[in-house]
Formats: structure tokens, sequence, C-alpha cells
């Protein structure tokens, strides 16, 4: 491999071994007061050789999470655990941002016994969360009836943000994510088609920017811009987030992020029908006029993720469309994916029914592949 195995610096210092990213991907093993497992330390430690590790969703508070079994960093005990992996992965030679996620109408009552919340009171059609009950019954459920958020709740999240990347930070993390993508509560807000508020904070772009523009400043003032990144996407699967406004909502986020001078700005592509694939120039799964805006717009580092291998991910960093690209999955069987990618060695296939839930098989038990000399 050529550039997608060299160093680069993240606007504001922070330097990273290779410009491959592990992507956030959310494995559901937190235990009782949504705490990290010892051994999630080894599961992120084994996969330090990444030049960054963005972590699965960590819930920001209660009411922000939206799936069972995810982890917190909202109570001192949550920290407590968020510091041991941390510890980890530095030891390993690695380094490692937490993402901060608050799922907005993307939950239900049973999950944490709260109505879910959003910025407008419209439930997404055929949107599901994954609950594990005390009796042992674990799937998916239809999500909960929201409520719309008053000022009131907006500010005190914005406020649970802050608080967040403040106990991110005193744990150890190098930086934080603001997940801002995926049909989640930031995400909800920059739709118009999920946000339909007549106050300042929703209608025009200006205004349905606005929550994303407190939450990146509240975040910063704890963290740092220069350890501030942020996750965005272009498409969603529910029915009512294909908005036809959202590429110029994206494309003006990318202005606004500009301004705050954050670390790097991170692209989830989903596939639709609107998407399409050019291997030849590295492009995958987003629109080319979108990609182009944000580059003209978005001065920092620009990571992409969505269905990348280790050719199209050099493709994209020699063509300038990204400057580091996400694996996910592919992380979960192989967690010394860049020395493969270094070897060419063939990568493995996880099992998926270990994805959510479970213990450490499927987690902490894919083998590494032979080292260089042993190979030789």
């Amino acid at each position: 491999m050529g550039r997608l195995l060299e160093p680069v610096m993240l606007r504001g210092g922070v330097q990273l071994a290779n410009r491959v990213v592990m992507a956030p991907m959310t494995r559901a093993r937190a235990g009782e007061g949504d705490v990290q497992p010892e051994y999630a330390s080894r599961y992120y430690a084994q996969r330090a050789s990444a030049g960054l590790i963005v972590t699965e969703g960590v819930n920001i508070s209660l009411e922000g999470k939206g799936y069972s079994q995810t982890p917190g960093i909202f109570t001192d005990a949550q920290e407590a655990s968020w510091r041991r992996v941390v510890d980890a992965v530095h030891q390993a030679g690695g380094v490692i941002f937490c993402q901060l996620w608050h799922v907005g109408r993307i939950s239900h009552p049973d999950v944490n016994g709260r109505t879910p919340v959003a910025p407008s009171a419209l439930r997404p059609p055929r949107a599901k969360v994954w609950i594990h009950r005390p009796d042992g019954w674990e799937g998916l459920i239809d999500v909960g009836e929201p409520r719309e958020m008053s000022r009131e709740d907006i500010q005190r999240t914005v406020g649970d943000y802050a608080m967040a990347a403040r106990r991110a930070i005193n744990a150890g993390f190098d930086g934080v994510e603001i997940h801002g993508a995926n049909g989640y509560l930031v995400d909800q807000f920059l739709r118009s088609t999920t946000n339909q508020r007549t106050d300042d904070y929703g209608g025009s772009t200006s205004s349905r920017l606005r929550f994303l523009s407190e939450v990146v400043d509240a975040v910063a003032s704890e963290a740092g811009a220069a350890r501030t990144g942020v996750l965005l996407s272009p498409f969603v699967e529910y029915g009512d987030t294909n908005d036809p406004e959202i590429e110029a909502t994206l494309a003006a986020a990318a202005s606004l992020l500009e301004g705050a001078e954050i670390a790097y700005l991170h692209f989830a592509q989903l596939e639709n029908q609107h998407l399409h694939r050019s291997p030849s120039d590295g492009s995958t799964l987003m629109n080319e006029v979108l990609k182009r805006e944000v580059r003209d717009r978005f001065g920092g580092t620009l990571m992409l993720a969505g269905e990348f291998t280790a050719e199209s991910a050099e493709a994209a960093i020699e063509h300038g469309a990204a400057d580091l690209v996400a694996f996910g999955r592919s992380y979960i069987a192989n967690p010394d994916l860049v020395e493969r990618m270094r070897l060419g060695q063939e990568l493995s296939t996880s099992d998926r029914s270990s994805w959510y839930g479970g213990g450490e098989v499927g987690y902490t038990d894919y083998p590494a592949v032979a080292s260089a000399s042993q190979a030789g």
C-alpha cells in the first residue's frame, strides 16, 4: 500500500501513524450501569495499529440511550471503565476518540425508562431498536412515540454533550467525535423532514444548523476544537429522512464546521438509489457535487466511510477525495487490519451472530496474522 499507510496529522496537531481509521461500531457488550466490561480493553487494544480508533457510540445521558447494553459516559463508573480502555489502547501505541451519541427519537421506554425526545414529535416509520430484557429475551422492537423537545430540553441536552466531552477527556481520550449522522438526534435537527419546528431551531437551513452549532461549541469548550470531530451522513434508511434539502444543508454544515476549526469531518455514506460508485477515482457512495462542495468548504481533515476496500481507500486518498478512510465490519474479524493491508493478506470473515451482545466470543477472540518476519 502507498499513502493509506503513511502518517498524517489532524488539524490541531494530533499525530496518526496511518490514514486507516477503525470506524465506530455498536457491539452491545456493556454491563450493569452501562459500564464497559474489562475485556473491552482487550478488544480496542487489539486494534490499536489503526491510525485512529473511534469508539462505538457512547451515550451522553440515559435519555440519549436507544439500544440495550450500549455503554455510557455520564457516570463515574462509566468514565472509569473507559479509562481502562484508553490506557490499554495507549499502551499499545494507539490513538482513540470517544464518539458522543444521543439517539433522539430512535429509542423506547423499555430501553431507558424515558419517552424518546426529538426536534418534532414525529415517529420514524420502520425504525426499530435492539433490546435485551431482564428475562433474557432479546430482539428488535418498534421505537416509541417521541415528544417534541422544549427549549429547556435542548439546552439541557447541549449541557449533556459538554459534560460527556469533559468526562471523555478526563478518561484520557485523545479527542471526541460528535455523532451527527444516521438519523440520530443531531441529524434529526438537520433534516427538514424530521425537524418541523417553527422556532429558531427549525425552518431555514441556518436555524436547522443551530443545534449542531451549539453542540460543537459546547463540546469544543471542553475537549478543544483540535480534538473534536463530527460525523455526518447524507442518506438514512428511514422513509421520512429522505430530505430533498439535505445535500445543501450538509454543504452549509461543512462551512459552519470549518469556522469552528474542528479536527476532522467524517462522512458516513449510506448506499441508496441516489448514490453511485466510481472506483477509478476512489469515490464511493456519495454524490460527487456534495463531495466537491465539502472539499471546497471544509479545510480540515476529511474522513470517509462506506464499504471501502484497501484498494478503493488508497485511490480515494491518492485522488484527494479523502484524507482518512474508516473501516467498520472489516475490523471485527481482523484486529490487525493495517498489518493485513501491508502484507496483502486476505481478510477474515466475522460471525454475524456475535456482532451484538454476548461476551468475548466473536469480540476478542479473532486472531492476528503472522508478522512480516514470521511470514518471511
